[in-house]
Order: structure tokens, then C-alpha cells, then sequence
């Protein structure tokens, strides 16, 4: 048995919808301006370009319902809701046709942002990492063998029950295939990994006290309140 100088991490899992076992946590894999009125809005050119990805700590998890703290030296903290897909069989180099062999379920995620950060790294050629490593809020995943492939529907964010965000997921850029295969060109992707595929148009700020809510539809709601780190 392997000894550690001090207890080891737990292990960050997120719940599977009707299975008592949870999802157990390896990498989160973002993927960067994947709607095209949110790229405009970000002040990039929409066209179809390979998808860039960025990844977030898996501890940055946050359960649907938790508290998602405000974090330090930001002004200006941005909600993003974002389909997500759970990993279920390791693979590299998969082909498009491939790719949903591969997907055990789906999730609504909220990937939070330092924007003011990531915004001044980004313009200075550095990595995103202050900016992008918070919180991801995320629902339960719901398998596919119970909800199917999520190839269409309406996805949408709400502020205090006031709308920001709302778009369909059929308006992704680089599908749910398409993100796979490419990622898999970069990393051995496994069981374990999520990837959250984008967030449409209308980001924007939220602060101490206020109440986010989203959702995909055939998925749960996603709801989160944002508090105080103390």
C-alpha cells in the first residue's frame, strides 16, 4: 500500500441522475468560443477554425445547488452555461464517426470566469489560467442510454430569473463529435474527463448574492447561488 506524507485529495465526483455511484472526476476540458454570437461578442471572427481548448481544475467542481464563491482579485466574475459531455471509454485519435462511442452522458455546466484576468492575460499572450480556473458548476450527468445524443435543443441561462443567455445547441460551432475526434488529437481522453463545449451569446457579470439558473432542455436545471469566499 502506497503511504502519502499527509491524507491524500479526495477524489472530485460528480453524481450520475438514478445510479448511486458517482462520476469520478479526471480532467475538465474546455473549449474556447464554440457559439458564433458569442465570439463576436468577445470580439473575434466566428469562422470555422479548429477548436482551442483550455482545462480547469477538477476540484474547481461545483455540485447543482452549491454555493459558488466569488473568487479573489476580480471585479468582474461572468457566468457562462455550457452543454457538458461525460467521457465513459478512453480513446486518442478518434475518428467523427467514432466519437459518441465514447460519451457516457451529459450535464449542464457553468463555466465561471475571472473575465477581467483572462481578458488582460489574453492580451498579453499568456495563458488563461487566473482568469479560468474557478469554478464549474455542473448538474448531475444524465447517461445517454437514458437521454440519447443531445444533438439539438434550447439551452439558456438566467440571472435573478432574468434571461441573459439563450441559443440552441445545435448552433455550436464544432459539434459534440467534432470536439471529441479533435481533442483526441491532443490527449488520450478517459473515463473521467469532461468537456464543456461553449457558451452562447450574452455572458455577463454576477455578484454576491444573486441566484444563476440554466438548463438544457431534455437535462435537469442547473441553479447556484453566488456567495462570499470567506
Amino acid at each position: 500500500m502506497t503511504e502519502y506524507l499527509f491524507p491524500a485529495p479526495a477524489v472530485p465526483t460528480v453524481p450520475v441522475a438514478g445510479e448511486r455511484a458517482c462520476f469520478p472526476v479526471h480532467r475538465i476540458y474546455c473549449v474556447g468560443r464554440n457559439y458564433a454570437e458569442h465570439a463576436r461578442e468577445m470580439g473575434k471572427d466566428p469562422a470555422r477554425e479548429p477548436p482551442f481548448f483550455f482545462l480547469k481544475p477538477a476540484d474547481t467542481i461545483v455540485a447543482n445547488g452549491g454555493v459558488v464563491f466569488y473568487p479573489p482579485r476580480t471585479a468582474n466574475f461572468h457566468h457562462e452555461i455550457e452543454l457538458v459531455v461525460a467521457i465513459g471509454k478512453s480513446g486518442r485519435q478518434i475518428p467523427v464517426d467514432r466519437a459518441l462511442d465514447h460519451v457516457f452522458g451529459y450535464a449542464v455546466g457553468n463555466d465561471y470566469t475571472r473575465r477581467d484576468l483572462q481578458l488582460a492575460a489574453r492580451d498579453k499572450g499568456r495563458p488563461w489560467d487566473t482568469g479560468k480556473a474557478c469554478s464549474a458548476a455542473i448538474t448531475a450527468i444524465h447517461p445517454v442510454s437514458k437521454v440519447g445524443h443531445l444533438e439539438r435543443g434550447r439551452i439558456w441561462l438566467a440571472v435573478n430569473d432574468q434571461v441573459r443567455q439563450q441559443a440552441d445547441v445545435a448552433d455550436l460551432i464544432w459539434n459534440v463529435p467534432e470536439t471529441i475526434s479533435e481533442l483526441s488529437t491532443l490527449f488520450k481522453l478517459e473515463p473521467g474527463d469532461l468537456i464543456y463545449t461553449g457558451t452562447p451569446a450574452g455572458v455577463g457579470a454576477v455578484r454576491i448574492g444573486d441566484v444563476v439558473s440554466g438548463g438544457i432542455d431534455g437535462l435537469e436545471r442547473l441553479e447556484n447561488r453566488i456567495g462570499e469566499d470567506k
